[in-house]
């Protein structure tokens, strides 16, 4: 496959701001040496080798590149690398790997360069820099420094409802962001981390997006693919290399979507690996090594009892959000963006989304879009039986969620519980007022 010219430009741009980077100077090398192109990635080899004249990945590729193009340097590297036997640190201090070498009847055969272990080799996980250990971050830097054109742009006024929500977004977390000079005058950080939590599908990816909308920063989703890994040590490393890639391409908004797989409370981990992860998001967050300045970091989870308490303390995810099935206002805009490209009969739309609004509390915004979907295909049916475009009609969305039960339910059963026996810090109040209104229903 070939390099991308764009990922070497970001690489380049990367480097421009932190020049003594020799692994990611290494990993350049190795593209431009893929691109057809050894005289660059000699220059930026030597830089390295100048600090570092044992360092082996970058003299297996300047073994490479000089022997591509006939520098008569390249015999003396490749004898340099063969002695350090991959073993860099006991390599002679008194190393010349840039003196001509002595005559020789034919040039020495370069060694190979070493590959990545058996077992992560098969997963494609080695890079282009000549077969250092270091997993591909070529595609995930695409996804990182790419402008995320694939995704809609949105912001707050894309969200129908929530005006609460909304107001302490805009309060708590945005306005301070717009207004720099007041954001000086009281010291205030352009960081922060925000912890969407409530029952699944309602709306806390779409929200963040919003707010990726709202600072004009790019937003970046994280998986666990992106970061979990079989092999140890990986999964911190990719977290750290993630976090990283996202400080060099400022603003940017890291969405964590179900942040407890990840951040999970170690006292339940026992003394599995996963207590590394976790402590190394602790370490990301804190941004000891480097500034988090224009990083923001967004997680949503169903399930906040089970992330770890750490991750909740000023200066991580020091704000967090209950994000409730959709009120009224926000059921109606919901049903109405829904049916917005669909057929409808003579129905003012207004009064039907009120109508229904009225009867279907507790339905999550994936609900509603059920909901919809299912009226369409009713109505699709009585197309299909006349061969002619039959409009949706208000019964057959009031059929539609007569059928369906709200899917947050389960999830309040499971909530009480916790509110009930694991309050004691009051953290879980706003949810147990909400569950108490839904009993006096």
């Amino acid at each position: 496959m070939p390099t991308d010219p764009d990922v070497i430009s970001a690489i380049e741009s990367a480097l421009a701001g932190e020049p003594g980077n020799a692994p990611l100077r290494v990993h350049l090398a190795g593209l431009l040496l893929e691109a057809g192109r050894p005289g660059d990635a000699l220059a930026q080899l030597e830089l390295v080798l100048a600090a570092t004249p044992d360092h082996l990945d970058a003299l297996g590729l300047a073994t490479t590149a000089g022997t591509t193009l006939g520098d008569p340097r390249a015999p003396g590297w490749a004898r340099l690398h063969a002695a350090i036997g991959g073993e860099p640190e006991a390599s002679p201090r008194g190393a010349q790997p840039f003196a001509p070498p002595e005559p020789e009847p034919e040039p020495a055969p370069a060694p190979p360069t070493p590959t990545a272990p058996e077992p992560f080799a098969a997963q494609g996980g080695t890079v282009g820099s000549g077969g250092s250990d270091q997993p591909d971050w070529d595609q995930f830097l695409r996804e990182v420094l790419e402008d995320a054109g694939q995704l809609e742009p949105i912001t707050l006024a894309d969200v129908g409802g929530l005006r609460d929500v909304k107001e302490r977004l805009e309060l708590s977390f945005l306005a301070p962001m717009r207004n720099p000079e007041l954001r000086r005058a009281y010291g205030a950080h352009v960081r922060g981390g925000l912890l969407l939590w409530g029952p699944p599908g309602c709306g806390k990816t779409f929200l963040a997006r919003a707010v990726a909308g709202e600072l004009g920063a790019r937003f970046v989703t994280v998986g666990l693919h992106n970061v979990l890994d079989m092999w140890l040590g990986n999964s911190e490393k990719q977290l750290h290399e993630l976090f990283e890639l996202a400080r060099r391409s400022t603003p940017c908004v890291l969405f964590f979507d179900e942040v407890d797989a990840i951040g999970h409370a170690r006292m339940d981990l026992g003394r599995s690996a996963a207590r590394n992860v976790v402590a190394q998001l602790l370490t990301e967050l804190d941004g000891i090594e480097h500034s988090n300045e224009g990083l923001f970091v967004i997680g949503a989870t169903n399930q906040p009892w089970d992330v770890d308490p750490a991750l909740r303390r000023p200066g991580r995810f020091d704000r967090t959000m209950l994000l409730l099935p959709p009120d009224a206002e926000a059921r109606a805009a919901m049903f109405r963006f829904h049916l917005r490209d669909r057929p409808l009969g003579p129905v003012d739309i207004d009064q039907l989304a009120t109508e229904l609004a009225a009867s279907s509390d507790g339905l999550s915004g994936a609900d509603i879009r059920l909901v919809c979907d299912e009226a369409a295909e009713r109505a699709l049916a009585e197309a299909i039986r006349t061969s002619t475009v039959q409009p949706i009609t208000a019964d057959q969305l009031r059929g539609a969620i007569a059928g369906t039960r709200p899917s947050a339910d389960a999830w309040f059963e499971s909530a009480r519980n916790h509110v009930r026996y694991a309050n004691n810090a009051g953290e879980y109040d706003e949810l147990a007022d909400h569950l108490r209104r839904r009993r006096r229903r």
